[in-house]
């Protein structure tokens, strides 16, 4: 599966697409247009991928956008598409809102590479090392990103960030264990898209034991480790994670979860203290998810199941399995 859809709400506000991607008579039709409050909405700033001579760039987008919006009032944006995603990195639109941090003064939240698959599909998006971005941010207290080829996430610290989302189809390693490695002592929700080696996702449980352990995100309370071929490998380091004591929403969905993973997960510490435990886009028996919600309903936990999957046999003695969003 790819993603289909842009997102409609971020940082809690409506995201609000900011006319003209075209050109030039698209932009003088945009700047004519009465726009809402500055602050009132997460604004999406958006180039075609596959651009014609005429359309506008996302650079010179942005450049408009500054001017023509309260750009002091901005609270939370969010990149869209630019110009030859698949093949060009998103170095430059980092040095972009980098260069516009006088100016954005106000600014919380990005989102960088909100692309479906018609755009760009999101192991194809090429991203950059996004940490110079936060460090240009202090009061940043949102970040996502979507696309793992050449992201880099180098260990870092950030005193504000609260919200950190790593989206894509194969996470390699070394960003992992740059983001489990990281500081940050305010982070209350962190949602890492694992994905699969078959995209570059070469990571393993043990790049995330920094994480686990729970010294580096004090403030830690929602924790998803998705999407991933590893899903097995994760819940049995999950289980025994002494970070989990004080997870409230737990999500390990979208992944290749079968028996042995989720049998693990019970047979390790108490998980009645959650709120809510996501194990959608699974591959376990009824028995199990029987098991799951015996374990945990009662206390009151929410179980999400949804998405129960099939393993496909191909006939050559392996049962293929398969995360929600690969390519």
């Amino acid at each position: 599966m790819t993603i289909g859809k842009y997102q409609r709400e971020f940082h809690g506000l409506p995201v609000f697409d900011f006319p003209g991607t075209g050109g030039d008579a698209d932009a003088d039709a945009a700047a004519s247009t009465p726009l809402p409050d500055a602050a009132a909405l997460a604004w999406r700033i958006s180039a075609p991928t596959y651009s014609e001579p005429e359309d506008e760039l996302w650079e010179p987008l942005f450049e408009r956008f500054l001017k023509t919006v309260d750009a002091e009032r901005v609270r939370a944006l969010v990149v869209g598409g630019w110009d030859e995603a698949y093949e060009t990195s998103s170095a430059a639109i980092v040095a972009a809102l980098i260069a516009a941090r006088d100016r954005l003064t106000d600014l919380r939240a990005v989102f960088l590479g909100d692309m479906t698959g018609e755009d760009c599909e999101i192991s194809w998006i090429v991203q950059s090392d996004v940490t110079p971005l936060l460090a240009a941010y202090p009061a940043l207290r949102e970040f996502g990103v979507r696309g793992g080829t050449a992201l880099a996430f180098p260990a870092i610290r950030h005193e504000g960030l609260e919200t950190l989302v790593v989206e894509t189809g194969g996470l390699p390693a070394e960003v992992v264990r740059g983001i489990a490695g990281s500081e940050l002592p305010a982070l209350e929700n962190l949602e890492l898209w694992l994905g699969t080696d078959n995209y570059g996702g070469d990571s393993t449980a043990g790049d995330l034991a920094p994480l686990l352990a729970g010294t580096g995100f004090p403030a830690l309370r929602r924790l998803g480790l998705c999407n991933s071929v590893i899903q097995d490998e994760i819940a049995a380091a999950v289980a025994g994670a002494p970070v989990v004591a004080r997870i409230e929403r737990l999500d390990l969905s979208m992944g290749v979860l079968t028996d042995e993973g989720a049998v693990a997960l019970l047979d390790g510490q108490p998980l009645t203290h959650l709120s809510h435990l996501d194990l959608s886009h699974h591959y376990l028996s009824e028995a199990v998810r029987e098991r799951v919600r015996a374990a945990l309903a009662p206390h009151g936990v929410t179980v999400v199941l949804d998405d129960a999957q099939e393993p496909d046999d191909w006939g050559d003695g392996e049962l293929h399995r398969y995360v929600a969003v690969a390519e």
